[in-house]
């Protein structure tokens, strides 16, 4: 067999199963994943809104927060959709070229926001630790480049490791074990040697996460030490409270990156992969702008005014 025939795919298609083994939860998981994902859409979107109306909020904090709420929508979007899809449709198939697009642009999209969070937490560093020149070092200039960066990194990193599956061969089983395509669930349907995929995936995810979090604990280091050495009570209640949402925010990203990433690849483990996923792309989409909106005074204001207009609007 020539080298052009062993990377031949064979397999057109991919079948979903989903949670088709608890056909009795179908209809629940639906209703409230189909809630969950109109939470997040709508939660998202306004905090999009309220950020672009208000002019107390066109501060490098809040661009960063627009984009990892716009991020939010779109990964939450590739997944979820789907996912309710197979939940009522009988036809769960997906075919090849569709499952690669859907990898491509989850793993983008997830990329990018774990860049995203280690801005914003050398946004927070900056705040707290020089205050005075906050918006010289953050000029609108870097603010953009920064946000550049992390979508153009995603989308290189996300771009290799699609290329890394499509040299793989796929001639034997269509059955993906996930309701999406996820990397582990499509690599384990591999009939060729995964081994230069699985080292692609291991330098990129390890080399992210660990620049990721070094970005993040380095900004933290620095913030802790300043906020210790705040003579005002008054002072170290305010930087704590600008950068609790955002400390939330991570830890629940990086927990579940690692859950994931963690568990061994056995089809013991499938369900737990597929919950890990959950959480990822359909729980914490809806939680980010819950996390920044109830501990934010300026969002919450602009909010309530936003009701208030509309409610007048349709008692006129």
């Amino acid at each position: 067999m020539t080298m052009e025939e062993r990377n031949r795919t064979s397999v057109t298609t991919f079948i979903l199963l989903g949670f088709s083994e608890y056909p009795r939860l179908q209809a629940p998981l639906f209703l409230m994943f189909l809630t969950i994902y109109t939470i997040t859409l709508l939660g998202n979107l306004g905090i999009i809104l309220v950020i672009r109306i208000n002019p107390k909020l066109h501060t490098p904090m809040y661009f960063f927060l627009s984009h990892l709420s716009f991020l939010d929508i779109c990964y939450s979007s590739v997944f979820t959709p789907n996912l309710l899809e197979i939940l009522v449709m009988e036809d769960r198939t997906i075919s090849f070229k569709a499952c690669m697009v859907q990898f491509f642009f989850v793993c983008a999209f997830v990329i990018t926001e774990m860049f995203m969070l280690a801005v914003m937490a050398y946004d927070r560093f900056v705040a707290v630790c020089n205050p005075l020149l906050y918006t010289v070092a953050m000029s609108r200039k870097l603010c953009a480049l920064l946000v550049a960066g992390t979508y153009a990194w995603g989308g290189i990193c996300s771009l290799t490791l699609t290329y890394s599956l499509l040299e793989l061969s796929f001639c034997g089983s269509n059955i993906i074990h996930h309701f999406g395509c996820e990397y582990s669930a499509i690599l384990s349907l591999s009939c060729s040697d995964p081994s230069f995929s699985q080292r692609i995936c291991l330098v990129i995810s390890t080399f992210n996460e660990a620049c990721s979090l070094l970005i993040i604990l380095a900004s933290y280091i620095f913030i802790v030490v300043t906020i210790i050495r705040m003579p005002s009570t008054s002072g170290l209640r305010k930087a704590f409270s600008t950068c609790a949402s955002h400390l939330t925010a991570i830890t629940i990203f990086h927990g579940i990156i690692l859950l994931l990433y963690c568990v061994p690849n056995s089809k013991s483990s499938w369900l737990l992969v597929k919950v890990a996923t959950v959480f990822f792309t359909v729980i914490i989409p809806m939680l980010n702008p819950l996390i920044y909106s109830l501990r934010n005074k300026d969002v919450k204001d602009t909010a309530r005014k936003l009701i208030h207009i509309r409610l007048l609007s349709h008692s006129m």
